[in-house]
C-alpha cells in the first residue's frame, strides 16, 4: 500500500483505490482480522478545538496499536503563544510519528504539513473533515456494499463535513446531492473539484430544496447548523435552514431501504428530529463507532504498519 508516511490533509488526497484500501483495512480491523504493533509509536493532538469522538477514537485507536498518544494541546504549549507553524512541526516530526491536528484554518493545516516530516492528519478544519468522511463511507458500505450505485443526500449547512463528502463521494464514485439554503451552499472551489474527481462516473449536485435532494436517496446525511466557532449565528440559522430538518416527511422521500446519519453532537428537533435519530433507519451510532476502526486504519496505513 502507499500511503505510508503520506499526509492526510484532504479527502482529495487519497486515489480511489487508497480510498477503497482504507475501508477495506478499516472493515477487516472492525471485525477483528487485523493486528498490528506500532512497537510504541507516539501520536501528537494538537486540539484548537473541542472534541469527543475525534479525540477518544485517536487515542483508542493509537493505543490499540500499541503506541500512546500525547496531548499538545495550544492553551499549554508554545503553539498557542505564537510560535512559527513552521519551526513547531519541524520540532515535533523529532519527538513524534505523526500529528493529528484539530484546527480553524486550512491553511494552517498545510503549513503544517509542508513543514513536517511525519506524517500530519486533518482531525478538523473549517474547510474539511476528512476522518469524518472515512467513517461516514465505512457505515455506508456496510449497507451498500457497492458504493457506485449509492446516492447520498446531505441536508444542511454546506460545511467542512459537506466538502469532505463531495470529495471523497466523487473519488469513491457515490452520488452525492447537497441540499442547502441560499447562502449557505458548499463552496464552488470544492464543488468543481468534486466534479473534475468524479470523471463523470457519478452524480454531483446541489440544490436549494431538500425534498429534491432525497428524493429515492440512499443515504441521509446531516449536520449541526452552526458549527464550532458559529454559536452567535444560532438564532439566525435556525430562521434561514426552516424546513431542513431530517424527519419522517423527507425520510419518506428516500429509498424505503435507506439509512441516516449525523456525524454528531446533534441538536434534536433542529437539524434532526428525535423520532428519526432514534428510529429503525439510524446508523448513527454505528457511524460513531466508525470513527474508531477508520482512524485505527489510517494510523495503521499512515505510520507504514499495514
Amino acid at each position: 500500500m502507499s500511503l505510508a508516511g503520506r499526509h492526510f490533509v484532504s479527502a482529495a488526497d487519497c486515489s480511489r483505490r487508497e480510498w477503497l484500501d482504507v475501508l477495506d483495512l478499516a472493515a477487516r480491523i472492525k471485525r477483528g482480522e487485523a493486528h498490528f504493533d506500532s512497537n510504541g509509536k507516539v501520536l501528537g493532538l494538537i486540539f484548537s478545538k473541542p472534541s469527543t469522538r475525534t479525540r477518544a477514537s485517536f487515542s483508542v485507536a493509537m493505543a490499540r496499536l500499541g503506541g500512546q498518544t500525547l496531548d499538545l494541546s495550544p492553551a499549554f504549549t508554545q503553539v498557542g503563544r505564537g510560535e512559527p507553524i513552521k519551526d513547531t512541526a519541524r520540532v515535533l516530526s523529532r519527538y513524534v510519528d505523526a500529528l493529528a491536528i484539530r484546527t480553524f484554518d486550512q491553511q494552517d493545516l498545510e503549513a503544517y504539513s509542508a513543514a513536517s516530516s511525519v506524517p500530519v492528519i486533518n482531525a478538523l478544519t473549517d474547510a474539511e473533515h476528512p476522518c469524518q468522511a472515512v467513517a461516514d463511507f465505512l457505515t455506508v458500505r456496510e449497507h451498500f456494499p457497492d458504493l457506485r450505485n449509492v446516492t447520498l443526500a446531505y441536508v444542511g449547512d454546506g460545511n467542512n463535513v459537506a466538502h469532505s463528502l463531495l470529495l471523497g463521494g466523487a473519488l469513491l464514485g457515490v452520488n452525492i446531492r447537497v441540499a442547502s439554503p441560499r447562502g449557505y451552499e458548499p463552496e464552488a472551489a470544492v464543488i468543481n473539484r468534486a466534479v473534475q474527481l468524479s470523471l463523470g462516473q457519478c452524480e454531483i449536485a446541489v440544490f436549494n430544496n431538500p425534498q429534491t435532494a432525497c428524493q429515492g436517496a440512499h443515504v441521509l446525511y446531516t449536520d449541526v447548523w452552526a458549527s464550532m466557532g458559529q454559536e452567535e449565528e444560532g438564532q439566525r440559522r435556525r430562521k434561514d435552514f426552516a424546513g431542513y430538518c431530517l424527519n419522517d416527511a423527507l425520510l419518506s422521500l428516500a429509498d424505503p431501504a435507506a439509512i441516516v446519519l449525523h456525524c454528531l453532537p446533534a441538536h434534536r428537533g433542529e437539524e434532526i428530529s428525535d423520532a428519526v435519530l432514534e428510529g429503525a433507519a439510524s446508523r448513527v451510532f454505528d457511524q460513531a463507532e466508525n470513527r474508531l476502526h477508520a482512524q485505527h486504519a489510517l494510523l495503521a496505513l499512515l505510520l507504514g504498519l499495514a
